[in-house]
């Protein structure tokens, strides 16, 4: 019994220090990343109110739909971080990174980039989690912006970035989307007290996360709080997170390592946790879901039936989609103003003409933003949101 339990222990110091320095195993040459602090072109002033750090996940068999994504996504004052599972073949590697290669508004611009060394994400693990903490890293080093959105290859947005740029810009630049709360129900038991060991983080071959019998008491040094794995991360919090002038964060890693769906549960607690953070949260992951009834592992794919609900919802994102699902041409259509595979529209692209494709990046155009009405829907739900009715209301409890 004794040397069961030492071979336990030492298996998960060993996890908890590989975890740790996640962070040095770079994915991405830093030489190759400086140089886009800006990516406004040097002879030109203007700049973009606010910017947006992407985090795109995407695993085996994604490629045709984080394709689509970066399209409809792609904005020249943003920053796109691509993540391809390492489980995903060698041929899906080398198709996503031929495919940013090739773009040539992506080249003129510099500021899309796919992680060189991936990561082998397990689902339920903390892998995610890693890859995530990993890549808010990279993007903190080397670029400026003002949030962090973390996405996969089946989410879709339904507005343009334009609408988010000018929305976004008109809000405190410390406030923080993250759905939380302390009431886990189930939750505790199921993910509070177990303990699990994730291969992801010393091999190179996917499988399920491992359950140690032996379970666990719940915590007393800080209150466990759950909810979306979707988030809107402020700068500031971000380097609180991986850079932190306190222990929190670190400890909090350390604890959710063994901690099932930790990309759940790991940003609230931290968050909720922190004096100097737990005011900055707006309980809203701005993202439309939904669920079957009673709920099954994951949320159902949404369709053409769903287009309406989305729309009035006035949420910026949406998931989880089909790939090349009849909705998203409608999206395209209606939303997005996005025709023939080009871009969406905006105003760094814009060419004027109805249905003309937003396919090239006019270099004098960048600054210049042309929001749509899904703007005023957006910015109708953000006041609600920010509105002292609600806001203080649904503060970490």
């Amino acid at each position: 019994m004794g040397l069961k339990i030492f071979m336990a222990s030492f298996m998960v110091s060993s996890i908890l220090f590989f975890l740790i320095f996640i962070p040095t195993r770079l994915t991405l040459q830093l030489s190759s990343l400086r140089p886009n602090y800006m990516s406004a072109p040097k002879n030109n002033s203007k700049a973009y109110p606010v910017t947006f750090a992407y985090l795109i996940s995407a695993s085996k068999g994604d490629v045709g739909k984080l394709k689509r994504l970066m399209r409809v996504l792609y904005h020249p004052g943003n920053y796109y971080l691509i993540h391809v599972d390492y489980g995903a073949p060698e041929a899906e590697h080398r198709e996503v990174a031929q495919y940013v290669a090739a773009d040539p508004v992506f080249g003129q611009v510099g500021n899309v980039w796919v992680v060189g060394k991936p990561n082998l994400v397990t689902y339920r693990g903390p892998t995610m989690l890693a890859t995530t903490l990993h890549a808010m890293a990279m993007l903190l080093r080397t670029c400026q912006w003002d949030w962090f959105i973390n996405l996969s290859a089946s989410d879709y947005p339904l507005v343009t970035q334009d609408d988010l740029i000018q929305v976004f810009s008109e809000l405190p630049r410390d406030i923080n989307f993250i759905q939380h709360s302390s009431q886990l129900g189930w939750k505790l038991n199921k993910r509070g007290k177990p303990i699990i060991i994730d291969p992801g983080l010393y091999s190179l071959n996917k499988s399920e996360i491992w359950w140690v019998i032996k379970q666990r008491s719940l915590p007393t040094s800080f209150k466990l709080y759950t909810g979306s794995a979707w988030t809107i991360l402020s700068r500031s919090f971000a380097e609180y997170c991986i850079v932190g002038w306190e222990n929190l964060p670190r400890t909090l890693l350390l604890y959710y390592t063994n901690f099932v769906s930790s990309p759940e549960g790991y940003f609230q607690t931290v968050i909720c946790n922190s004096e100097d953070y737990k005011n900055t949260t707006v309980n809203h992951d701005l993202h439309y879901i939904t669920w079957d009834n009673p709920p099954k592992q994951h949320p159902r794919s949404l369709g053409l039936k769903d287009y309406r609900k989305m729309v009035l919802s006035s949420r910026p994102f949406a998931r989880k989609f089909k790939r090349n699902d009849p909705v998203l041409d409608k999206i395209d259509r209606e939303l997005l103003k996005r025709y023939h595979g080009q871009f969406s529209s905006g105003g760094w692209c814009s060419q004027g003409g109805k249905h003309r494709a937003c396919s090239g990046f006019r270099t004098e155009n960048y600054g210049v933003l042309n929001p749509g009405p899904a703007s005023r829907r957006l910015k109708n739900l953000l006041t609600k949101l920010l509105s002292d009715k609600f806001f203080h209301k649904q503060q970490c409890r």
